[in-house]
């Protein structure tokens, strides 16, 4: 069984949701990681979390609880 997942008008097709996540899933800017959690996004880059933000200099950024 197949899902589609629509982006950005594109529609891509998977048949389990890891291959799904490798290919959607944007990295971390600061740690390569594959973000598939909340992430924050400062100044149009994206990151898994706010230390990472922060090792990358942006201020101001925290996690939520």
């Amino acid at each position: 069984m197949t899902f589609e997942v629509h982006a950005q008008g594109n529609v891509h097709v998977f048949d389990c949701f890891q291959c799904a996540i490798h290919r959607m899933a944007p990295i971390c800017e600061h740690c390569r990681a594959q973000i598939i959690g909340q992430g924050v996004e400062a100044d149009g880059q994206f990151y898994c979390c706010a230390h990472c933000a922060r090792a990358e200099g942006k201020v101001g950024i925290v996690d939520r609880v």
